[in-house]
């Protein structure tokens, strides 16, 4: 089966790396990525960009040009970037911007309402929160209303999780990722955000899984195929990320 790999990291050390919360990432380039893939089937993705990259487009420009192009990028901008800026990064395959509110390392949520309006409305990006599901109903009232949201990582938590489906109910996207990261019952989760939206999840590897308590696993793959009929399957691996980054 096709996989889109809606998530996963390129860590570059010929560009800025910055510690963050005490924690430095290993090396992960697009070799690394590709050669651990290699047996997947992956046809496509998005690069994120992590919390110790901070607003650095360059190593994201230079992962992209090695890629085929249907992987794209998802990055962190401050709120100060000009709209030529924007385009220029449109240009290079970028589709996405990133708020990491578990991590740091982009703009703050006081930013998202216009931010995430800005670049959707410029360059067609949706936009992406690293966020704590327990967290969503202070800004519940602001994600509803934007045009294009996802949420990482299944929302992280189980408190979290009935917020999470409210807004999944509203069209909101869910990252299918880092189950070795998350604090939940991964497959409630999964069959639940189903249940709601069959568009919402989309899966990705989160390699190299930096911080996680377990890293990822084909395992993982394996759980949503034993989860879901092939069709149902095919949406989470590859159809739903794939017209989410590309449609």
């Amino acid at each position: 089966m096709k996989i889109f790999d809606a998530h996963f990291h390129i860590i570059d050390f010929n560009y800025p790396i910055t510690e963050n919360q005490g924690y430095v990432p290993p090396s992960y380039v697009v070799e690394d990525y590709q050669n651990e893939t290699t047996t997947y089937n992956i046809v496509g993705g998005a690069i994120v960009s992590g919390s110790f990259q901070g607003f650095d487009q360059n190593y994201l420009i230079d992962a992209l040009e090695k890629m085929a192009p249907t992987f794209c990028g998802v990055t962190q901008l401050p709120f100060s970037v000009t709209d030529d800026e924007i385009i220029d990064l449109q240009k290079k395959g970028v589709r996405a911007l990133r708020f990491n509110v578990q991590r740091g390392g982009s703009e703050d949520l006081t930013k998202l309402d216009y931010f995430a309006r800005r670049v959707y409305d410029l360059a067609g990006w949706h936009s992406e929160l690293y966020i704590d599901a327990k967290e969503l109903p202070e800004i519940a009232p602001t994600i509803e209303a934007l045009p294009a949201i996802s949420i990482d990582h299944l929302g992280l938590s189980e408190e979290g999780l009935p917020h999470l489906l409210q807004l999944v109910e509203k069209g909101v996207r869910v990252k299918a990722t880092g189950f070795g990261r998350v604090s939940l019952d991964v497959e409630n989760a999964l069959k639940s955000i189903y249940a709601v939206n069959p568009d919402a999840l989309m899966f990705g590897t989160d390699l190299p899984s930096t911080r996680a308590k377990r890293p990822f696993a084909y395992s993982d793959i394996e759980l949503i195929q034993q989860l879901f009929d092939p069709a149902a399957a095919e949406q989470i691996l590859y159809k739903n990320a794939l017209e989410w980054y590309f449609k």
